[in-house]
């Protein structure tokens, strides 16, 4: 059929020839039962796991076929550029992952006891997003790309029974949010009909069922009336939920339900449920001490791949259980998962054997070596509030109220966790200082590392996402959470993003540390890093560069002087910088050696302040 198409500006207008995926009627795939569908691709076949809208539908559309979905998609990922912490196995591992002992090809040993098999029988991608911004200057490298890529999926065999039924994906558009803190999208968007018309071209002669997201998507931007956007390429729930029919017409032909009935609403909690396990698996933290060489240092005898591969299996497990509930509620019946069915982990015996159990915190604090004339005082531990375990940043609130972000599963929440993470609330007796009362604003976190203060919420960091936090509802705890910024990695949670701090002009700082590979997707394309840097992010406008881009290990200390300076403490060696001499912008790399203005006493150091205060003695 013939297409018009063009930008939403009515810049660009061109005609091309698609495989139909506009025409009533005629379907570009059919789904059989027990089909396995794989969604690879960037931010826009990342954040639909979180939303869940278009998974709903397929669901809704075929209750009895038994349908298992796993998404793959990795924000800021390219068709060609799929980068990862170092010895993570590449999507293509799971696409085709087996049942037994498994590694990915050419990489070290990864002793993993497979949960379940999948083998991809379709494969929905979404791809041109990230590649775009490279302009008509790169559009014949994308072409090259794509058709190589395309080629090998469809000579591929993952489930043994043949190449999977691949369809290709468009973006969609950049939105005009018509705001002056963003931007109008008008040169993304000629950008975007470029890559979309190559993809359609390609598609075309490979005989790949394609859909065009990209007009459609110009067309509900505009006759929406208000953002569908957080901040013009990355969809809301409600972008997601409008866009989902749209994508379920154009692949199977026909109208799907309405997003409305509570039938799909009751679908898409259970897809969730199942998303949220399987997130667990394929974005899991501290990567490197899972497939790194960090995991075949062995302690007892035993290894962390040895141990946490089982892990997996058991996150594959419980994933696999919340299947068969999503399966369950779409015949319009209900299931209760009891994840009774697990595979064993083995015990792991300590890592040390000499250790003394906590003491009292009272006790503990006359072993502290003080200067003279100074004082500790106990405010809050564990013996009052149990929920107080290893709190990793604080601050105080416009209310006077301690904020602690707490994590009791260091370094991650086990498949078998029962109590997660949490952000706490503390209000502070006036009279003595002491926590009087703690409410959870936020439970069931994995790795809180940080967080900050942002207009009626907090912004918290839970790799590989940030999220923006608030109670809406005035009851003290967080029942609105968004996605707000995604893959800053997870490869070591000691390295990832912590002590986030404003700076004076109003960005948030974040940080990972070595080892992470940081690869964030935003309006300006996609920001990459490797082995440390330190990162400043305008939440007002959706902005993100590498602000300090270093060699750092774990740049845990951050704090601003009198005029505006940061300071910045790599932790690991308690190494201190002038944080101006090298915080030049850099397309790519990290600065060169810089040299320290403190030669510490000691390390490590876990964290930097600067204490003013007219109260303080004139000798200090």
């Amino acid at each position: 059929m013939l297409s018009k198409f063009s930008s939403p500006l009515g810049v660009i207008r061109a005609f091309f020839f698609l495989l139909g995926p506009a025409t009533a009627g005629v379907p570009l795939l059919e789904l059989h039962k027990g089909d396995h569908i794989a969604i690879v691709g960037s931010g826009l076949a990342d954040r639909q796991q979180h939303q869940a809208w278009f998974e709903a539908l397929i669901h809704k559309a075929y209750p009895d076929s038994d349908l298992t979905i796993r998404n793959l998609g990795f924000a800021a990922d390219e068709i060609n550029i799929h980068p990862r912490s170092k010895d993570v196995p590449p999507t293509e591992w799971f696409l085709s992952m087996k049942k037994g002992d498994s590694s990915p090809e050419g990489k070290p040993k990864v002793i993993y006891k497979a949960g379940t098999d999948f083998g991809a029988d379709v494969i929905f991608a979404y791809w041109g997003f990230n590649e775009s911004f490279r302009g008509p200057e790169g559009l014949e490298e994308f072409k090259k790309n794509l058709d190589q890529y395309l080629g090998s999926q469809l000579a591929a065999n993952y489930s043994g029974h043949g190449p999977p039924r691949l369809v290709l994906f468009s973006p969609i558009a950049h939105e005009n949010l018509k705001h002056p803190n963003f931007p109008d999208g008008a040169e993304n968007n000629r950008n975007l009909a470029l890559y979309t018309r190559a993809m359609a071209e390609l598609a075309q002669a490979r005989n790949v069922p394609f859909v065009d997201l990209f007009e459609p998507s110009s067309e509900l931007f505009e006759k929406t009336g208000h953002p569908l956007s957080i901040n013009g390429v990355h969809l809301t729930d409600e972008g997601d939920r409008l866009l989902a029919p749209i994508q379920f017409k154009a692949v199977f032909g026909r109208a799907p339900a309405d997003t409305k009935d509570p039938r799909v609403a009751k679908i898409r909690e259970a897809v969730l449920e199942k998303n949220t396990q399987w997130h667990h698996r394929y974005r899991t933290v501290d990567q490197f001490n899972i497939y790194g060489d960090r995991s075949r240092i062995a302690y007892e005898g035993v290894t962390n791949a040895f141990i946490l591969g089982q892990e997996m299996a058991q996150r594959d497990v419980k994933t696999a259980n919340r299947d068969r509930l999503v399966w369950a509620v779409a015949k319009g019946a209900g299931l209760k998962v009891q994840d009774d069915n697990l595979p064993a982990v083995e015990l792991t015996p300590p890592n040390r054997k000499d250790l003394d159990p906590y003491g009292d915190p009272d006790e503990a604090i006359k072993h502290l070596k003080l200067p003279p004339n100074c004082k500790v005082e106990l405010v809050a531990s564990e013996k009052t509030f149990p929920d107080l375990v290893n709190p990793v940043q604080m601050s105080f609130d416009t209310k006077g109220r301690l904020w602690i972000a707490a994590w009791p599963n260091y370094p991650e929440t086990s498949p078998t966790t029962k109590v997660f993470d949490k952000l706490l609330v503390f209000d502070l007796d006036p009279k003595t200082g002491k926590a009087a009362k703690v409410t959870t604003f936020a439970d069931g976190l994995n790795c809180p590392t940080g967080f900050q203060f942002y207009k009626e919420g907090v912004l918290v960091m839970q790799s590989p996402d940030l999220w923006y936090l608030r109670d809406t509802d005035g009851d003290g705890k967080a029942d609105s959470r968004e996605r707000v910024l995604h893959g800053l990695d997870a490869a070591d949670s000691h390295h990832e993003t912590n002590s986030m701090c404003y700076e004076p002009g109003g960005a948030v700082y974040l940080s990972d540390g070595i080892f992470l590979r940081s690869n964030v997707e935003t309006y300006d394309g996609p920001i990459r890093n490797t082995d440390g840097a330190i990162y400043r992010y305008e939440p007002n406008t959706g902005k993100f560069m590498r602000h300090a881009p270093y060699n750092f290990m774990n740049p845990h200390g951050r704090v601003f002087d009198y005029w505006g300076n940061d300071l910045i403490t790599d932790a690991t060696g308690n190494a201190n910088y002038f944080g101006p001499a090298f915080s030049g912008h850099l397309d790519k790399g990290a600065h060169p050696e810089m040299q320290q203005f403190w030669n510490r006493p000691s390390r490590p150091c876990p964290g930097t302040a600067l204490l003013t205060s007219r109260h303080f003695p004139d000798d200090w």
